[in-house]
């Protein structure tokens, strides 16, 4: 399926990587944001997808949409609550491959101290030496989830009808990752 050279543990390189999010505010826009990687790793099974895995922590406090004042908001207890809950955390249960480049992976996303499990579609983006001699393999991919399901319930009722911030937030991530020597 895969050139077997895939096979093997890699450890993402942050400072290439992003995952992010994006949410309706006030019924007319979206605000998009991202949360800093503490660690990630993947292990890739090219001959047998399903005993690949992966594990990522994100910073809570790192919390980062362009905006200071939201982005101090967002850390509080109304959102992510980030002094009691400084990590999100995914840890896979089970990788497919639906065909070609397509997979999707399943696994336990908590977020403020609430566990759920997710399906996440994943595109293989490739393979690359990078110039320092690195083998790199890329993956994008999101999702969209419920915020209330995870706790965060913050809301505001808008003057005009609606509610300010969406229950739906997408969640999207592209990675870079470095295979381990």
């Amino acid at each position: 399926m895969y050139p077997s050279e895939l096979t093997g543990s890699y450890t993402v390189d942050p400072a290439h990587s992003r995952f992010g999010f994006v949410a309706r505010h006030a019924m007319v826009t979206k605000v998009r944001g991202s949360i800093p990687v503490k660690e990630a790793t993947v292990h890739l099974d090219a001959a047998d997808p399903a005993a690949s895995s992966a594990h990522v922590v994100l910073e809570a406090a790192g919390i980062h949409t362009g905006n200071t004042m939201r982005d101090d908001h967002l850390r509080t207890g109304d959102f992510l609550d980030a002094a009691n809950h400084p990590h999100l955390t995914f840890d896979s249960t089970d990788v497919k491959h639906l065909h070609g480049d397509s997979f999707e992976i399943t696994g336990e996303l908590t977020i403020r101290g609430v566990t759920r499990r997710v399906t996440l579609p994943l595109d293989y983006t490739g393979t690359t030496v990078d110039a320092q001699g690195l083998a790199r393999v890329g993956f994008e991919g999101g999702t969209v989830i419920n915020r209330k399901d995870f706790g965060v319930n913050y809301n505001a009722v808008l003057e005009t009808g609606g509610m300010l911030i969406s229950e739906t937030v997408t969640l999207e991530f592209d990675l870079s990752a470095i295979k381990d020597a």
